[in-house]
Protein backbone atom coordinates (compact mmCIF):
# COMPACT_ATOMS: atom_id res chain seq x y z
CA UNK A 1 0.00 0.00 0.00
CA UNK A 2 2.84 2.54 1.18
CA UNK A 3 4.58 1.84 -2.14
CA UNK A 4 1.29 2.21 -4.26
CA UNK A 5 1.05 5.65 -2.85
CA UNK A 6 4.28 6.30 -3.61
CA UNK A 7 3.78 5.63 -7.20
CA UNK A 8 0.21 7.50 -7.16
CA UNK A 9 1.87 10.57 -5.62
CA UNK A 10 4.85 10.64 -7.95
CA UNK A 11 2.33 10.43 -11.43
CA UNK A 12 0.64 13.19 -10.06
CA UNK A 13 3.33 15.06 -9.45
CA UNK A 14 4.04 14.69 -12.50
CA UNK A 15 0.65 15.13 -14.11
CA UNK A 16 0.91 18.32 -12.51
CA UNK A 17 4.47 19.67 -13.75
CA UNK A 18 3.01 18.92 -17.53
CA UNK A 19 -0.41 20.55 -16.91
CA UNK A 20 1.40 23.52 -15.87
CA UNK A 21 3.92 23.77 -18.79
CA UNK A 22 1.09 22.90 -20.68
CA UNK A 23 -0.65 26.14 -19.39
CA UNK A 24 2.08 28.33 -19.55
CA UNK A 25 2.66 27.58 -23.39
CA UNK A 26 -0.85 27.95 -24.29
CA UNK A 27 -0.46 31.14 -23.27
CA UNK A 28 1.84 32.26 -25.98
CA UNK A 29 -0.49 30.68 -28.74
CA UNK A 30 -2.64 33.40 -30.54
CA UNK A 31 -3.65 34.27 -33.37
CA UNK A 32 -1.62 36.54 -36.15
CA UNK A 33 -2.68 35.47 -39.23
CA UNK A 34 0.57 33.61 -40.10
CA UNK A 35 -0.88 30.06 -39.61
CA UNK A 36 -4.57 30.55 -39.81
CA UNK A 37 -5.49 28.11 -42.00
CA UNK A 38 -2.37 25.44 -41.31
CA UNK A 39 -3.12 21.88 -41.81
CA UNK A 40 -0.45 19.96 -39.76
CA UNK A 41 -1.11 16.18 -40.84
CA UNK A 42 2.26 14.52 -39.25
CA UNK A 43 2.48 15.37 -35.69
CA UNK A 44 3.03 13.48 -32.27
CA UNK A 45 1.65 13.75 -28.86
CA UNK A 46 1.14 12.41 -25.58
CA UNK A 47 0.12 9.40 -24.76
CA UNK A 48 2.53 7.72 -26.44
CA UNK A 49 5.22 5.60 -25.43
CA UNK A 50 7.71 7.77 -26.07
CA UNK A 51 8.16 11.01 -23.89
CA UNK A 52 5.96 14.02 -26.10
CA UNK A 53 6.08 17.69 -25.45
CA UNK A 54 2.54 18.15 -25.36
CA UNK A 55 -0.47 16.29 -24.65
CA UNK A 56 -3.39 15.93 -27.64
CA UNK A 57 -6.11 17.49 -26.01
CA UNK A 58 -3.58 20.52 -24.96
CA UNK A 59 -1.98 20.77 -28.37
CA UNK A 60 -5.42 21.37 -30.04
CA UNK A 61 -6.43 24.00 -27.57
CA UNK A 62 -3.29 25.25 -28.99
CA UNK A 63 -3.68 25.32 -32.56
CA UNK A 64 -7.27 26.16 -32.26
CA UNK A 65 -6.12 29.41 -30.97
CA UNK A 66 -3.33 29.92 -33.13
CA UNK A 67 -5.38 29.56 -35.94
CA UNK A 68 -5.17 26.27 -37.55
CA UNK A 69 -7.37 24.78 -39.64
CA UNK A 70 -6.93 21.35 -39.12
CA UNK A 71 -4.44 18.70 -37.36
CA UNK A 72 -4.06 14.52 -37.80
CA UNK A 73 -2.14 13.25 -34.93
CA UNK A 74 0.62 10.06 -35.72
CA UNK A 75 1.31 7.66 -32.98
CA UNK A 76 3.20 4.68 -33.66
CA UNK A 77 1.76 2.56 -31.95
CA UNK A 78 -1.55 3.36 -30.38
CA UNK A 79 -4.44 4.61 -32.20
CA UNK A 80 -4.97 8.05 -31.99
CA UNK A 81 -8.61 8.18 -34.23
CA UNK A 82 -10.49 7.25 -31.32
CA UNK A 83 -9.00 10.11 -28.82
CA UNK A 84 -9.50 12.40 -31.84
CA UNK A 85 -13.44 11.59 -31.13
CA UNK A 86 -13.19 12.40 -27.41
CA UNK A 87 -10.88 15.46 -28.06
CA UNK A 88 -14.13 17.11 -30.60
CA UNK A 89 -16.63 16.57 -27.22
CA UNK A 90 -14.40 18.71 -24.68
CA UNK A 91 -13.75 21.06 -28.02
CA UNK A 92 -16.68 22.56 -30.24
CA UNK A 93 -15.14 22.94 -33.62
CA UNK A 94 -11.57 21.35 -32.93
CA UNK A 95 -10.79 19.40 -36.61
CA UNK A 96 -8.59 16.97 -34.92
CA UNK A 97 -8.33 13.59 -36.66
CA UNK A 98 -6.27 10.64 -36.19
CA UNK A 99 -4.23 7.96 -38.23
CA UNK A 100 -3.12 4.62 -38.12
CA UNK A 101 0.32 3.03 -37.98
CA UNK A 102 1.26 -1.01 -38.99
CA UNK A 103 3.35 -1.34 -36.46
CA UNK A 104 4.59 -4.32 -34.25
CA UNK A 105 1.67 -3.52 -31.33
CA UNK A 106 -0.64 -4.98 -34.21
CA UNK A 107 1.22 -8.27 -35.15
CA UNK A 108 4.16 -9.42 -36.52
CA UNK A 109 2.50 -8.39 -40.07
CA UNK A 110 0.49 -5.86 -41.96
CA UNK A 111 -2.94 -6.21 -40.02
CA UNK A 112 -6.04 -5.99 -42.44
CA UNK A 113 -7.94 -6.64 -39.08
CA UNK A 114 -6.81 -3.36 -37.33
CA UNK A 115 -6.85 -1.25 -40.20
CA UNK A 116 -10.43 -2.15 -41.22
CA UNK A 117 -11.79 -1.39 -37.70
CA UNK A 118 -9.54 1.55 -37.55
CA UNK A 119 -11.84 2.85 -40.31
CA UNK A 120 -15.07 1.63 -38.74
CA UNK A 121 -14.21 3.55 -35.21
CA UNK A 122 -16.92 6.00 -34.10
CA UNK A 123 -16.92 9.33 -35.60
CA UNK A 124 -15.11 7.80 -38.77
CA UNK A 125 -12.00 9.67 -37.70
CA UNK A 126 -8.85 7.69 -39.30
CA UNK A 127 -8.14 9.40 -42.16
CA UNK A 128 -4.67 7.93 -42.76
CA UNK A 129 -3.67 4.19 -42.77
CA UNK A 130 0.78 4.51 -41.76
CA UNK A 131 2.41 0.91 -43.37
CA UNK A 132 4.54 0.18 -40.74
CA UNK A 133 7.39 3.01 -39.11
CA UNK A 134 9.38 2.36 -36.36
CA UNK A 135 9.18 -1.60 -36.80
CA UNK A 136 9.58 -1.57 -40.96
CA UNK A 137 11.61 -4.23 -42.21
CA UNK A 138 13.79 -1.52 -44.12
CA UNK A 139 14.54 0.44 -40.90
CA UNK A 140 15.54 -2.42 -38.64
CA UNK A 141 17.73 -3.55 -42.12
CA UNK A 142 19.47 0.26 -41.62
CA UNK A 143 20.02 -0.02 -37.94
CA UNK A 144 21.94 -3.48 -38.32
CA UNK A 145 19.11 -5.00 -36.25
CA UNK A 146 19.00 -9.02 -35.81
CA UNK A 147 15.34 -9.12 -35.79
CA UNK A 148 13.29 -8.89 -38.77
CA UNK A 149 10.98 -6.08 -38.96
CA UNK A 150 7.39 -5.91 -40.78
CA UNK A 151 7.72 -5.77 -44.40
CA UNK A 152 5.77 -4.67 -47.47
CA UNK A 153 6.71 -7.11 -50.20
CA UNK A 154 7.61 -10.09 -50.85
CA UNK A 155 11.67 -11.72 -51.91
CA UNK A 156 10.68 -11.19 -55.20
CA UNK A 157 9.66 -7.04 -54.83
CA UNK A 158 6.39 -7.72 -54.98
CA UNK A 159 3.39 -5.95 -52.67
CA UNK A 160 2.62 -8.62 -50.42
CA UNK A 161 -1.39 -9.53 -50.10
CA UNK A 162 -2.26 -7.90 -46.69
CA UNK A 163 -0.73 -4.66 -47.92
CA UNK A 164 -3.15 -4.88 -51.32
CA UNK A 165 -6.33 -5.43 -48.81
CA UNK A 166 -4.76 -2.15 -46.72
CA UNK A 167 -4.79 -0.03 -49.99
CA UNK A 168 -8.59 -1.62 -50.93
CA UNK A 169 -9.99 -0.31 -47.65
CA UNK A 170 -8.41 2.79 -47.77
CA UNK A 171 -9.35 3.11 -51.64
CA UNK A 172 -13.28 2.57 -50.17
CA UNK A 173 -12.78 4.70 -47.42
CA UNK A 174 -11.38 7.60 -49.45
CA UNK A 175 -8.53 8.06 -46.55
CA UNK A 176 -4.82 8.50 -46.98
CA UNK A 177 -2.30 5.56 -47.59
CA UNK A 178 0.96 6.17 -46.50
CA UNK A 179 4.10 4.36 -46.88
CA UNK A 180 5.68 4.78 -43.92
CA UNK A 181 9.13 3.57 -43.10
CA UNK A 182 9.52 2.11 -46.03
CA UNK A 183 12.78 2.39 -48.43
CA UNK A 184 12.73 5.21 -51.02
CA UNK A 185 12.13 2.03 -53.82
CA UNK A 186 9.69 0.13 -51.86
CA UNK A 187 7.42 3.79 -52.01
CA UNK A 188 7.76 3.23 -55.70
CA UNK A 189 6.45 -0.20 -55.83
CA UNK A 190 3.73 1.22 -52.91
CA UNK A 191 2.87 3.93 -54.68
CA UNK A 192 2.11 1.90 -58.49
CA UNK A 193 -0.09 -0.51 -56.74
CA UNK A 194 -1.88 1.73 -54.88
CA UNK A 195 -2.64 3.46 -57.51
CA UNK A 196 -3.48 0.64 -59.44
CA UNK A 197 -5.76 -0.48 -56.86
CA UNK A 198 -7.56 2.94 -57.05
CA UNK A 199 -6.22 4.88 -53.55
CA UNK A 200 -6.77 8.69 -54.59
CA UNK A 201 -4.96 10.01 -51.56
CA UNK A 202 -1.52 8.23 -51.29
CA UNK A 203 1.27 9.73 -49.81
CA UNK A 204 4.91 9.61 -49.35
CA UNK A 205 6.00 9.65 -46.27
CA UNK A 206 8.86 12.21 -44.94
CA UNK A 207 10.81 12.19 -48.53
CA UNK A 208 13.48 14.01 -47.31
CA UNK A 209 14.47 12.76 -43.57
CA UNK A 210 16.99 10.94 -42.64
CA UNK A 211 17.70 7.31 -44.37
CA UNK A 212 14.04 7.62 -46.16
CA UNK A 213 15.84 10.81 -48.42
CA UNK A 214 14.17 10.58 -51.61
CA UNK A 215 16.29 11.50 -55.04
CA UNK A 216 14.30 14.53 -57.06
CA UNK A 217 14.16 11.50 -60.12
CA UNK A 218 12.33 9.31 -57.20
CA UNK A 219 9.84 12.48 -56.29
CA UNK A 220 9.05 13.03 -59.84
CA UNK A 221 8.50 9.36 -60.53
CA UNK A 222 6.11 9.07 -57.46
CA UNK A 223 4.44 12.27 -58.23
CA UNK A 224 3.97 10.84 -61.99
CA UNK A 225 2.35 7.68 -60.40
CA UNK A 226 -0.33 9.89 -58.64
CA UNK A 227 1.04 10.05 -54.86
CA UNK A 228 1.35 13.59 -52.99
CA UNK A 229 4.84 13.50 -51.44
CA UNK A 230 5.65 15.06 -47.82
CA UNK A 231 8.32 16.80 -46.29
CA UNK A 232 9.30 17.94 -42.90
CA UNK A 233 10.43 20.46 -41.09
CA UNK A 234 12.02 18.10 -37.88
CA UNK A 235 15.07 17.69 -40.56
CA UNK A 236 16.02 21.70 -40.21
CA UNK A 237 16.18 21.18 -36.54
CA UNK A 238 17.94 18.02 -35.14
CA UNK A 239 21.76 17.55 -35.60
CA UNK A 240 25.00 18.54 -34.22
CA UNK A 241 24.37 20.64 -31.10
CA UNK A 242 20.58 19.69 -30.38
CA UNK A 243 19.58 16.60 -28.20
CA UNK A 244 18.87 14.59 -31.40
CA UNK A 245 22.28 14.66 -32.62
CA UNK A 246 22.82 11.38 -34.25
CA UNK A 247 21.04 13.28 -37.32
CA UNK A 248 22.41 15.30 -40.13
CA UNK A 249 21.06 18.73 -40.13
CA UNK A 250 19.21 19.95 -43.13
CA UNK A 251 19.45 23.86 -44.52
CA UNK A 252 16.52 25.48 -45.30
CA UNK A 253 17.90 25.87 -48.66
CA UNK A 254 17.81 22.06 -49.13
CA UNK A 255 14.47 21.84 -47.48
CA UNK A 256 13.43 24.75 -49.87
CA UNK A 257 14.84 22.48 -52.84
CA UNK A 258 12.58 19.95 -51.93
CA UNK A 259 8.97 21.57 -51.38
CA UNK A 260 9.89 23.07 -54.67
CA UNK A 261 9.93 20.20 -56.69
CA UNK A 262 6.22 20.55 -57.40
CA UNK A 263 4.54 22.33 -54.78
CA UNK A 264 1.11 21.46 -56.25
CA UNK A 265 1.57 17.85 -55.48
CA UNK A 266 3.12 18.55 -52.20
CA UNK A 267 3.01 19.44 -48.47
CA UNK A 268 4.69 20.41 -45.37
CA UNK A 269 4.05 18.36 -41.48
CA UNK A 270 6.52 19.48 -38.82
CA UNK A 271 6.63 15.39 -37.70
CA UNK A 272 7.86 17.39 -34.12
CA UNK A 273 6.24 16.60 -30.54
CA UNK A 274 9.47 14.84 -29.39
CA UNK A 275 10.42 15.94 -26.01
CA UNK A 276 13.38 17.45 -26.56
CA UNK A 277 12.10 19.45 -29.79
CA UNK A 278 10.73 22.68 -30.34
CA UNK A 279 6.64 22.88 -29.56
CA UNK A 280 5.14 21.45 -32.98
CA UNK A 281 3.33 25.19 -33.22
CA UNK A 282 6.35 27.03 -32.63
CA UNK A 283 8.19 24.59 -35.64
CA UNK A 284 5.35 25.42 -38.33
CA UNK A 285 5.51 28.99 -37.19
CA UNK A 286 9.95 28.85 -38.20
CA UNK A 287 9.08 26.74 -41.14
CA UNK A 288 6.80 29.28 -42.39
CA UNK A 289 9.17 32.56 -42.14
CA UNK A 290 12.21 30.60 -43.14
CA UNK A 291 10.53 29.12 -46.23
CA UNK A 292 9.64 33.42 -46.56
CA UNK A 293 12.32 34.13 -46.26
CA UNK A 294 14.10 31.98 -48.84
CA UNK A 295 12.16 33.44 -51.02
CA UNK A 296 9.14 30.89 -51.71
CA UNK A 297 5.53 32.58 -53.07
CA UNK A 298 3.35 32.75 -50.32
CA UNK A 299 0.55 30.48 -52.86
CA UNK A 300 3.25 28.08 -53.10
CA UNK A 301 3.16 28.22 -49.13
CA UNK A 302 -0.53 27.52 -48.98
CA UNK A 303 -0.52 24.67 -51.19
CA UNK A 304 1.97 23.27 -48.91
CA UNK A 305 0.60 23.64 -45.30
CA UNK A 306 -2.83 24.41 -46.31
CA UNK A 307 -4.76 23.44 -49.42
CA UNK A 308 -2.96 19.91 -50.04
CA UNK A 309 -2.97 18.75 -46.44
CA UNK A 310 -6.35 20.05 -46.10
CA UNK A 311 -7.99 17.91 -49.04
CA UNK A 312 -5.57 14.84 -47.87
CA UNK A 313 -7.55 14.76 -44.77
CA UNK A 314 -11.30 15.09 -46.38
CA UNK A 315 -11.42 18.64 -46.45
CA UNK A 316 -12.59 21.36 -48.89
CA UNK A 317 -9.93 24.22 -47.66
CA UNK A 318 -11.89 27.78 -47.62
Amino acid sequence: MTGGAWLASTAIQGQTKNLLREQKDGIEFTSDGLLKGVCDIHLHCRPDSRERSVDEYSFMKNAMAAGYRAVMFKSNDFSCHDRAYIIRQALPGAECFGSFCMNRAHGDKVNVFAAQKAIETSGGLCRCIWMPTLDAAYQYQSEGRKEKGIPVLDDNRQVLPEVIKVMEICAEADIIFATGHSSPEECIILVRKAQEIGVRRIVVTHANSSIWTMTFDQIKRCIDLGAYIEYCYLPCLWGEGTKMPQYQRQTIKEFASFVCIDPTRSFISTDLGQAVMPHPIKGMRNCILKLLAEGIPQSDIDLLVRHNPAWLIGLTYH
